[in-house]
């Protein structure tokens, strides 16, 4: 549930500052993409003479919910960082380069037993990351890879790296 919250929380501050950046195009007020551009294009906005004191205050509303977002998902970063660090288990895919706590952490709450897989093939088929093996006899014979399990795990290597 931490993990799912946290990916929520994401989606919402991603929604909001989507959000910020078109209702302030609708002004003439640009900013490059991405999150850390955000609270620049509201400063900008705030210190802008043309924006209407209505569209500055309603800004204004969205920074503070916008702050209130990046203050809950430090919260919750904490708290898997800290389960993570308290979990044997968790601690050893954090040793693997570019997988960290949240990574660790996913890992760890997302899979199943890995008694459950008799070869690490079969694991990294089961997330997505090699074709699944429909061998029989002496034929080999590879699909594409699998997309049925969790999605979140294939991608957090990536977004940690």
């Amino acid at each position: 549930m931490l993990i799912s919250v946290r990916t929520r929380l994401i989606a919402n501050r991603t929604q909001l500052a989507n959000a910020i950046r078109g209702y302030a195009n609708e002004f003439g007020v640009s900013a490059a993409k991405g999150l850390a551009h955000i609270p620049m294009l509201l400063e900008r906005i705030q210190a802008d003479a043309t924006v209407p004191e209505l569209a500055q205050e309603l800004f204004m509303s969205q920074a503070e919910e916008y702050a209130q977002l990046e203050k809950k998902i430090a919260d919750v970063e904490a708290k898997v960082k800290a389960w993570q660090r308290n979990d044997e288990r968790s601690r050893r895919p954090n040793t693997i380069p570019g997988i960290g706590p949240i990574g660790s952490a996913l890992l760890i709450m997302k899979t199943p037993a890995p008694e459950l897989f008799q070869s690490g093939r079969q694991f990294a088929a089961w997330i997505g990351l090699t074709p699944k093996d429909h061998s029989t006899g002496g034929t080999v014979m590879r699909r594409a890879a699998a997309r049925r399990s969790a999605s979140s795990i294939r991608v957090t290597p990536i977004l940690s790296i």
